[in-house]
């Protein structure tokens, strides 16, 4: 029997559930940092008492910049699951862009936007 080139359209689907509950839970902590950036969600600095608020400051310009980053990190995980929905509907997806084998499912359950295999991501580091 020959190696599979590709998931069926099943397993697909499967992945794709997967891809969606972590998109959802993705967009909903972008907004998270997002709002924290902005102050948007109402629980900054502004109501506090002058005698704390020096200090508060400095503090918040930190945590503005924790968030600024982590926001960052966030959309970028969006778009990488946003690329493997992409894959999938194209019949593409699970395929290693080094190799051409099929990742391991394993790997895809834990890392689901994941376009290199085990291997070929050994091979990068070295």
């Amino acid at each position: 029997m020959s190696e599979k080139t590709r998931y069926t359209d099943a397993e697909l689907e499967e992945f794709k559930e997967i891809i969606l509950g972590k998109l959802e839970k993705a967009e909903k902590d972008y907004l998270i940092f997002k709002n924290s950036i902005t102050h948007s969600d109402g629980n900054d600095t502004q109501d506090t008492s002058p005698t704390f608020k020096v200090l508060e400051e400095g503090a918040a310009t930190l945590s503005k910049e924790e968030a600024g980053k982590l926001a960052q990190r966030q959309l970028k995980f969006i778009q990488y699951l946003q690329a493997a929905l992409v894959r999938i509907e194209n019949k593409t997806y699970g395929v290693c862009r080094e190799t051409g084998k099929l990742i391991s499912k394993e790997r895809l359950r834990a890392v689901p936007h994941a376009t290199l295999s085990i291997d070929a991501k050994k091979g990068q580091k070295s």
